[in-house]
């Protein structure tokens, strides 16, 4: 099944995407107008390739766990419009919307 939900940060709203998967935890994403931030699935390699705005975040079932976790890692791009490891998902969304 895949879910997708708004997610309101002030007045400005994402996209939250949770894709249930076959033997495996679920897919999840919050996507921001700048940018997105995905759980352990995205490959940031590509996504450093690609040059996209991208941050990672581990243990999360849902866009809302997103939003408590902390960045693990941030693709160049999201660094240069001040996403770093250890920020909160919240914070991080604010910057991609």
């Amino acid at each position: 099944m895949i879910q997708i939900t708004p997610v309101k940060i002030g007045e400005k709203s994402a996209t939250g995407l949770r894709v249930e998967l076959p033997d495996s935890p679920p897919l999840v994403a919050i996507i921001g107008e700048k940018g997105f931030i995905m759980c352990g699935f995205l490959n940031m390699e590509a996504a450093e390739r690609l040059k996209l705005a991208a941050a990672t975040v581990s243990g999360v079932n849902t866009p809302e766990d997103i939003l408590q976790a902390q960045i693990k890692v941030a693709t160049s791009k999201a660094q240069a419009l001040g996403i770093k490891p250890g920020m909160k998902g919240t914070d991080a969304l604010r910057i991609l919307l």
